[in-house]
């Protein structure tokens, strides 16, 4: 059984950074999108940044040349570097595994960005 754990959140001051991990437990192999997804409460959940299978990256405008997704295959891991925080990037962050049969959610991880 698939388990995906986030690691890394927490307050920050705005203009900080915050890196984010994400590790997947059990066999889940490279072949595999990879993303970060945040929801603010009332709000439906959005894309922040996603590694697909082929290689690339996609981020959503709002994060574009501040934050940057990487994925580590031989440790079944993802990551996000987010630089220059705004309080708008508060939010609950959820990792997220993409199979060709299944998607896999982490239980999420608080970032909250506040002066």
């Amino acid at each position: 059984q698939v388990q995906l754990v986030e690691s890394g959140g927490g307050l920050v001051q705005p203009g900080e950074s915050l890196r984010l991990s994400c590790a997947a437990s059990g066999s889940i192999g490279s072949n595999n999108a990879r993303g970060w997804y945040r929801q603010v409460p009332g709000k439906q959940r959005e894309l922040v940044a996603i590694s697909t299978r082929d290689g690339s990256t996609n981020y959503a405008d709002s994060v574009k040349d501040r934050f940057t997704i990487s994925r580590d295959n031989a440790k079944n891991a993802v990551y996000l570097q987010m630089n220059s925080l705004k309080p708008e990037d508060t939010a609950v962050y959820y990792c997220s595994f993409q199979t060709l049969y299944y998607n896999y959610w982490g239980q999420g991880i608080q970032v909250t960005v506040s002066s």
